[in-house]
């Protein structure tokens, strides 16, 4: 008979699993919390679904920071090759834009979806919709509560993908942490990912942004500028929008794991935007020590580098009038604007969250050391990357290797329960 496995979580890493499941000869059922699965996959799609990153495998380990070791294994065996060979087995060709990342060819996520969906059902993965994980009972048996009350499942073995705490309308609410805790499970706090930042107040009685600039300027990009965090890094290029409270975009999101963790530590962090990246800070200082004579200060800096509009409301946002008139500082300031930051936005505003269950609590083959026969993957793990198709590659890559583990372990005959 077909051993049993029951994939929790109709994400990226559950429906990998489930696949490399059925292949494996599995008998699957797959279940979910929401009324259809892949819910914030089709979210990510709305923008142009980033799939993946063209970078070679060294270069995209390294986005994973301090656990590029603990995911070398998994995203070496599914790296973005992989990632672009199984979405063009799905029939869906991709290509590479012009910032190395990978999109599908029509930059949309839904159909990649159903073709993914189709060849599941094809292979017997059985998906339940609206069964919302619970936990365990006194029998070890998996516990949802559905719309017609509580249901109880049992399998030789589990792949949890319960994804982390973001976007909780999703599914993905982080409710799962203090069950596993109660076993034992070792978790690292959930905390926001690639989020936006309340802006530290601005002047004394403000909470944040001035009242014109939030009014005048809220929602406005800023564009061809570049950040770091401290001195003498190489700025990173980019863009960033401001808020009603502070600043969000890829850029911020680039730096959010470091100035996230930096409030922690000291709390408050400190954004160097560098408003002219195309100039050098000599040409600069030459520009702003140029006599304006008449005209306004304004109409010198958009004359003479093209400083207007939201660039130069954030100046007077966050300069004093001594700065702004001082030419040395004005060129520092332009070359290296500082945007104090007090707090990341709530978790459930953050595109992915770091924390989850810690690798150290699992085994070689992605199983928990305090629950054998239950396997984890996916955002729930502790990890974080930036945006760019790094965060899709590791969800499909530790779906693949629970369930490649997962498969391991029921060829060898143990039963729940048995380490």
């Amino acid at each position: 008979m077909k051993r049993t496995v029951a994939v929790i979580g109709g994400g990226p890493a559950g429906l990998m699993a489930a696949e490399v499941l059925a292949q494996g000869s599995a008998s699957v059922d797959l279940f979910d919390a929401m009324p259809s699965v892949g819910r914030k996959f089709l979210l990510a799609g709305r923008g142009g679904l980033n799939l993946t990153h063209s970078e070679a495998t060294p270069a995209l380990l390294a986005r994973y920071g301090e656990r590029s070791a603990a995911l070398r294994e998994a995203v070496t065996a599914f790296d973005g090759p992989a990632v672009r060979a199984w979405a063009e087995g799905l029939g869906i060709a991709t290509f590479v834009g012009t910032s190395g990342r990978v999109f599908p060819s029509d930059l949309k996520a839904a159909p990649l979806l159903r073709a993914w969906l189709h060849r599941l059902r094809a292979a017997g993965v059985r998906v339940h919709t609206r069964h919302r994980f619970t936990g365990w009972n006194g029998q070890g048996a998996l516990r949802f509560a559905t719309p017609q009350g509580e249901r109880t499942h049992e399998a030789d073995a589990t792949v949890l993908a319960l994804g982390g705490a973001s976007w909780s309308r999703l599914g993905s609410d982080g409710a799962w942490v203090p069950w596993l805790q109660e076993r034992g499970v070792e978790i690292a706090s959930l905390r926001p990912s690639n989020c936006g930042f309340d802006v530290a107040p601005t002047a004394p009685g403000r909470t944040g942004w001035s009242d014109h600039l939030r009014e005048r300027f809220a929602g406005q990009p800023l564009k061809t500028v570049a950040a770091r965090i401290d001195d003498g890094e190489a700025p990173q290029p980019g863009e960033f929008v401001l808020t009603d409270t502070g600043i969000e975009g890829s850029l911020v999101y680039a730096f959010s794991g470091r100035l996230r963790d930096r409030i922690d530590a000291q709390g408050q962090a400190t954004l160097l935007v560098d408003l002219l990246p195309q100039h050098s800070p000599a040409q600069v200082l030459a520009e702003t020590s140029r006599p304006r004579g008449p005209r306004s200060l304004s109409t010198h800096l958009k004359s003479r580098l093209g400083i207007a509009g939201v660039k130069m409301a954030l100046l007077h946002e966050l300069l004093q009038p001594q700065q702004l008139a001082d030419p040395a500082q004005l060129a520092l300031a332009l070359k290296a604007l500082p945007v104090p930051l007090q707090r990341p936005r709530p978790i459930d505003e953050a595109i992915s969250t770091a924390g989850g269950v810690r690798f150290e609590a699992l085994d070689p083959n992605a199983m928990l050391r305090a629950l054998p026969g239950v396997f984890c993957a996916g955002e729930m793990l502790d990890w974080e990357a930036p945006t760019g198709g790094y965060l899709l590659t590791a969800c499909l890559a530790t779906g693949r290797a629970a369930a490649r583990g997962a498969l391991q372990r029921l060829a060898a005959g143990q039963a729940p329960g048995e380490g």
